[in-house]
């Protein structure tokens, strides 16, 4: 059976496990999506270069909304364009060319899911005596990394000490109530410290007054950034750990979870799981749209 949306549909628990979302999510990300991808296509017919006329070649062989449903499983399994267009019953130029259409698109439309909480409208957290120093409301920042294919220049440049290879790295940072992504920084080599990319990002400038962000120990010096910057406690070089030290420490653990959990989401799409197959320039671009369809998830959940 060709993998196409009136196939799927009718098998809702195939159709989850191949594209992280339930129908109804995917029917209101078409509605989105399908119209933009359409209007991006129309757009390039009226290029000032373009010989041929306006109607002329080939019908596409599948539909923009099945085109649509082709990225999501590109992301959401990260075959191959051989096999890709084998479950869609097309070429592989066919799904590499559907996938180039929809991924823009996708990437504006997780960008449109991604909202800086608002202070006046947020509930204001209880936090213990022990966290008084942090902001009472925060986006929870953190980083991963994805393998990637050795680079034929500045290979050192991609070379993570962490990982022992070469990698990627991208910023995330997650509202703190709801677990929504509300930023996805440009990807970087994987050797860059968090605490460069988040400089580098500018994220802490563009925070809304009265939010703070909350990072790891890789984001020591966060507070030189910005005041309302926030990260767990080191251990004094050559001493133990002092006990409120740990008490705090655990503390500030349990509000960065949040964000754990929503990289955990994440990386359940193998597009920024697995080897990097494709061009580094373009791996943000997955980042944001797969960032996006969790959002679209979260929200379906919370409203249900």
């Amino acid at each position: 059976m060709i993998a196409r949306l009136d196939n799927l549909r009718n098998q809702p628990v195939v159709f989850g496990h191949l594209t992280g979302l339930t129908p109804t999510v995917f029917d209101e990300l078409a509605a989105q999506v399908v119209p933009a991808v359409e209007a991006a296509h129309r757009k390039g017919f009226e290029r000032p270069d373009r010989k041929r006329a306006i109607g002329g070649g080939d019908d596409f062989d599948l539909s923009t909304t099945d085109q649509v449903l082709l990225t999501v499983i590109w992301l959401r399994q990260y075959p191959t364009n051989e096999v890709l267009g084998f479950l869609f019953g097309v070429s592989d130029s066919t799904a590499s060319r559907a996938r180039a259409r929809c991924l823009p698109v996708l990437e504006r439309a997780g960008k449109d899911t991604m909202r800086m909480p608002d202070p006046g409208a947020a509930r204001r957290k209880r936090l213990p005596a022990l966290l008084k120093d942090t902001p009472g409301l925060a986006v929870v920042i953190d980083s991963f990394e994805q393998r990637t294919r050795r680079p034929k220049r500045r290979q050192r440049a991609y070379h993570s000490g962490k990982k022992k290879a070469h990698t990627l790295k991208s910023q995330v940072a997650v509202d703190e109530q709801s677990g929504r992504f509300v930023d996805v920084s440009d990807s970087v080599p994987g050797r860059w410290a968090d605490i460069k990319l988040l400089k580098r990002s500018r994220l802490m400038n563009r925070l809304p007054s009265g939010i703070g962000g909350l990072g790891d120990l890789g984001y020591v010096g966060i507070r030189d950034i910005h005041q309302s910057g926030a990260c767990p406690r080191r251990k004094p070089r050559g001493k133990p750990r002092p006990p409120e030290d740990v008490r705090y420490n655990r503390a500030f653990s349990r509000r960065r979870i949040v964000v754990e959990h929503a990289l955990a989401r994440l990386r359940r799409f193998r597009a920024v799981t697995d080897l990097n197959r494709h061009r580094r320039q373009g791996h943000a671009v997955r980042v944001r749209a797969i960032a996006g369809l969790v959002n679209r998830m979260l929200d379906y959940r919370s409203a249900s």
